[in-house]
Formats: structure tokens, sequence, C-alpha cells
């Protein structure tokens, strides 16, 4: 998506440790004008799914997902990183290892909100080396649900992530595909 690859480039910082803050449009101040564009192309790439829920992790794939179900017209289901007492009875569970965080969280799904029947599109802010993702696939696949695929804002192809899901047998759709970064604020993209 080149309206999102101009973004990146004009407003995206690059960091000591292979880190892009997007945080100014995607995952701490939301640009929603410009995250509804977002919710509409992945709308266009996954036309025909049957979908049913929309899943992520908090918290910086909330906003994006709810505004990406707005055009499925399905709820946003997210998975919190602890258990709280508002979160009664049975749970999925999984642990996702976090890369800008550098730590390993619990995940959690209350049963509630996700069966058998459901047919999920999991959406997320990035994808690097896939924990994140592979938790949420854990889960979705634990309630015997049905994992239709997974829209990513931002991939960063040169890291495994991307080829870890996709040999799952998971459909990944990146919207921008980093083939590489430099502390100088180069990014190379995949066509």
């Amino acid at each position: 998506m080149k309206l999102l690859e101009e973004k990146i480039r004009q407003d995206g910082k690059i960091f000591e440790g292979n880190i892009l803050k997007v945080d100014s449009f995607v995952n701490h101040q939301i640009d929603v004008k410009f995250m509804n564009e977002i919710g509409k192309e992945f709308k266009r790439l996954y036309e025909g799914e049957e979908i049913t829920k929309i899943l992520t992790i908090e918290a910086s794939g909330i906003g994006i997902a709810c505004i990406v179900a707005q055009y499925f017209d399905v709820p946003v289901v997210f998975a919190k990183k602890a258990k709280t007492v508002n979160i009664a009875g049975d749970v999925y569970t999984s642990q996702v290892e976090s890369f800008t965080h550098k730590r390993v969280y619990d995940i959690i799904v209350s049963k509630e909100f996700l069966h058998a029947d459901d047919k999920v599109l999991i959406i997320d802010d990035f994808l690097a080396q896939g924990s994140a993702l592979c938790g949420l696939i854990k889960l979705i696949r634990d309630a015997k649900a049905t994992v239709v695929g997974a829209g990513i804002v931002i991939e960063k192809a040169y890291q495994a992530g991307g080829k870890l899901v996709r040999d799952m047998g998971v459909r990944v759709e990146s919207l921008a595909r980093i083939q590489s970064m430099s502390p100088n604020g180069d990014i190379e993209f995949i066509d």
C-alpha cells in the first residue's frame, strides 16, 4: 500500500535495535482518517471471505482492529495480557514474547467470545518474529474456530515471523513489507 509506505517514510522513526516507531499515526496516537484507509484495504483484500470476528492483542492492535471491524460489521475480540477479576469462567491461553517489551506474556481470551463456528480474521500493527501472531492463531485453533487470515499493517519481512506463519498455512496480508531499515532512516519496501 503506497500510501502507507509514504506515511512510514514521512513520519516513522528508526531507533537502535531495529525498532520502527510509528506511534504518531498507528499505535500511540492514531490518525483515524488514515486508519480508515487501512480498514478499507483490509476489506478489499479479504472481500468474499466469511468473517465473524476480528481478533487482536492488547494494546496496539485494538484501535486498528476496531476500524477494520466496521468494514466487516463484526465484533472485535482482543486477547488480554493478564487475567483480571472481570474475566469470569474458562479462558483460552497462549504465551507470546514481546520483541519491544523484552518479556513473555500469557495472553487470554474468554471462551465466551471465541467459538468453534467462528471464522476469525486477525488484525495487528506489526509482524516481526511472529510470536504474537502464533499466540493468537493458537487461541483460535484451541477454540476449534477457523483462522481466515491475518491482516498486518507493517511486516518486517527481513525477520522470520512472516515465513513462520505462512508456513503454518495461514494467509498473511501485510500492507507494508519492509525489506530493510538502517539507523540513518533509509527504509526499503518489498513491492
